[in-house]
């Protein structure tokens, strides 16, 4: 069951969270030792959490609609009195005193956590093969990569141990694994879910967002972790609205934006045909499709790059004597950005201005964008390169390239599968919109679904 559905049978008294956190517990032991999807599990807090849930339900308690369902949280989010490794060497026996924010909120709302989420090690990757903790795989192929650096998290929520599973996304690392895993991942505007609490990677691209099987779960989610935090500086006042779309879902009248540039150059084939079928289900269902040109996507990435390379190699300085204790790859980026010049650095964030002020009057043409979320499905674990029309790509650069720049513009935007590469691997689609109108691409996005079916589709495992 998906986590709306959950919610509705507890609702109904059809199974008790003791019960929803007996089968995700199940499942984790059943398929984690050949996923890796997660670092640490929690069985008995897990299991005593579920007992008061059941108790409060009882006695007409009633926090939510996460009220008793298990999740989990990329291994980033500290825990009280349960381990923070980060996916690090550097903090495998490091024990937070306090809970994020996010835990704080999922914890008020009676969502029940499991575990951690295995990841990329210190959420600087695309893969999520980790060093230390083992290659989270995919689903939906076990030779493939669940992307990264969430890929954990996305890995948990596809093979159906929880229902949602929290991440971060810096660069794409929400929306990347959601495409290779067929899943949902929302990365919400900046500074729409508080960072308080999480172990940062870059100062200015960092997002926090749920993982989810489908687009009503995501905006159930973001109802509950949403909100202003005077810890988070970076936290904005903006206020919280309903996220969940209404019933029927409807989004005739609305302008969607189908970019003609830089999102369709590139990449398979099914990849575009895909997003571009669904343009044409959103058209059928009222909406108005909106050819356009976008800035430059390529300028985008590139001060993109600049920017967390930077700022990744200044937040983990402290950490770099320990330089055995890193994997190669993480160690090459982290040496990488302490080679760029202030100059260079400071040129990228003004050109990242003009680009979100370029950006500001595309939101007078349309509501909302649709791209796809990356290239292809997803790679093989170990592949270096993929072949685009011909030209080869390094995996990390293809894979991020429709979403790293929408980091660098902290605007919202959300993954949701569309079909099926010419391999069964799920492809994704990106919805785009402006500042703080989650509500609007969580709407286009459940339209979508309902219209594209492919919910029931699951991987055999």
């Amino acid at each position: 069951m998906n986590l709306h559905e959950s919610a509705q049978a507890l609702r109904q008294k059809a199974v008790s969270s003791a019960e929803l956190v007996s089968e995700s517990l199940r499942r984790i032991a059943a398929l984690d030792a050949k996923l890796r999807a997660f670092i640490t599990v929690t069985p008995e807090l897990a299991e005593e959490q579920a007992r008061q849930a059941d108790q409060e339900r009882a006695g007409g308690m009633a926090r939510g609609p996460l009220h008793g369902i298990p999740v989990a949280v990329k291994d980033v989010f500290f825990t009280r009195g349960v381990r923070t490794t980060c996916g690090s060497k550097i903090f495998a026996g490091y024990v937070p005193e306090y809970d994020s924010a996010v835990v704080e909120r999922l914890k008020a709302a009676g969502a029940i956590i499991v575990g951690k989420t295995n990841l990329h090690e210190f959420a600087y990757g695309v893969t999520s093969t980790n060093p230390h903790y083992g290659t989270v795989r995919n689903p939906w192929g076990l030779d493939r990569i669940a992307g990264g650096s969430s890929g954990g998290s996305a890995c948990a929520v596809a093979a159906g141990m929880v229902p949602m599973a929290m991440g971060n996304d810096t660069g794409g690392s929400i929306r990347l694994p959601a495409s290779f895993c067929g899943i949902v991942g929302l990365k919400p505007s900046f500074g729409r879910v508080s960072r308080y609490g999480v172990l940062p990677l870059d100062f200015s691209l960092d997002h926090m967002g749920p993982l989810t099987r489908c687009v009503r779960d995501a905006a159930l989610t973001l109802g509950v972790v949403a909100g202003f935090d005077p810890r988070d500086e970076t936290s904005s006042r903006q206020p919280v609205v309903p996220y969940l779309p209404a019933a029927p879902v409807s989004i005739r009248g609305l302008r969607i934006g189908l970019p003609e540039n830089y999102y369709f150059e590139r990449l398979n084939p099914s990849a575009a045909s895909a997003v571009r079928g669904a343009a044409r289900l959103a058209e059928q269902a009222g909406a108005r499709i909106v050819p356009l040109q976008v800035p430059d996507g390529g300028q985008l990435n590139a001060i993109g790059r600049i920017i967390l390379l930077s700022e990744a190699s200044a937040t983990m300085e402290r950490h770099l004597h320990r330089r055995e204790d890193f994997g190669p790859d993480v160690l090459a980026l982290l040496d990488q950005g302490r080679l760029i010049p202030a100059t260079d650095y400071i040129n990228a964030q003004r050109v990242r201005r003009l680009l979100q002020q370029e950006f500001r009057p595309l939101w007078k043409q349309v509501d909302c964008l649709l791209t796809p979320t990356t290239p292809t499905g997803a790679p093989r674990i170990g592949q270096a390169t993929i072949d685009l029309d011909g030209q080869e790509e390094e995996v990390r650069v293809a894979s991020t390239r429709f979403v790293r720049g929408i980091n660098v513009l902290g605007l919202p935007a959300l993954s949701l599968p569309c079909g099926f590469d010419e391999e069964g691997l799920p492809l994704g689609l990106q919805i785009i919109g402006p500042m703080f109108q989650e509500a609007t691409i969580l709407q286009v996005g459940a339209a979508l679904e309902d219209a594209l079916g492919l919910t029931h589709r699951q991987p055999i495992l």
